[in-house]
């Protein structure tokens, strides 16, 4: 267990046995990271999926969601899963390591997340209310284990040496963030660029994509900026190198 939850360990599965069902574009990021889970989830016999995506209302007022309940296949436990998949840029001017990872406009920080799974999503289930919803549903929460799924992409300051991030996994270590007067030296103007979509933001970079010149996507970035928002930005430096990093604002 880290930092108060216990981590939900995903079931090995063989990706060339699944034929993946398509993922609604109208979904937000968040909501279509779980439709992925979901279709993972049934492929698995270590667990039968009970409930997934669940509100919880007082009248007409939603409270609270609850993302998955499973069973497990072996031993019949309940276990009360939420997932949270997140990007959060490192910045090592913070002093406390835990608080170093935050969005990339600073709206919203790992430390935070974590405190509304403990003391909001988990809690939910223990309220009257929450009881109630997952009774109906045929499922007693007396004995149910309340675990996350914590995936996140980590992106570290540009020029910075690999850091120690313990004990977060290092392999979520998969770009850096930069500002705009470093994204304008001459180590960036030769290459080729392209602002991926939120729903893009979890892929590797890939070729086929509109790829533009550095003077062509600096105006597009420096309006993001003036709004406050950094974008994620894919970089190609040759047709099989890629890279992805934010240029942000504060």
């Amino acid at each position: 267990m880290e930092f108060g939850v216990a981590q939900f360990e995903f079931p090995k599965l063989d990706l060339n046995e699944i034929s993946p069902i398509a993922i609604p574009q109208k979904l937000r990021l968040g909501h279509q990271m779980e439709y992925v889970c979901k279709q993972l989830l049934d492929a698995s016999d270590e667990y039968q999926v009970l409930l997934h995506n669940r509100p919880i209302r007082e009248g007409k007022q939603t409270i609270g969601e609850i993302d998955f309940i499973l069973k497990e296949a072996t031993t019949k436990q309940l276990i009360h899963v939420e997932l949270t998949y997140k990007f959060y840029l490192i910045d090592t001017a913070i002093e406390n390591p835990i608080h170093q990872l935050v969005g990339p406009n600073r709206s919203d920080a790992f430390y935070k997340k974590l405190e509304k799974i403990k003391n909001n999503q988990f809690s939910l289930l223990h309220t009257n209310i929450g009881r109630s919803a997952l009774l109906a549903e045929e499922i007693d929460t007396t004995n149910i284990k309340q675990e996350v799924c914590y995936k996140a992409q980590l992106f570290q300051p540009y020029k910075t040496a690999s850091l120690d991030i313990s004990p977060i996994n290092s392999h979520c270590n998969v770009g850096y963030w930069l500002r705009m007067a470093e994204f304008n030296s001459p180590e960036f103007m030769n290459h080729k660029f392209y602002i991926p979509t939120k729903s893009e933001w979890v892929f590797n970079p890939f070729e086929e994509v509109t790829w533009v010149s550095h003077d062509t996507i600096v105006t597009t970035i420096e309006e993001r900026l003036n709004n406050k928002s950094a974008p994620m930005i894919w970089m190609k430096k040759c047709d099989s190198e890629f890279e992805k990093f934010f240029v942000v604002w504060w």
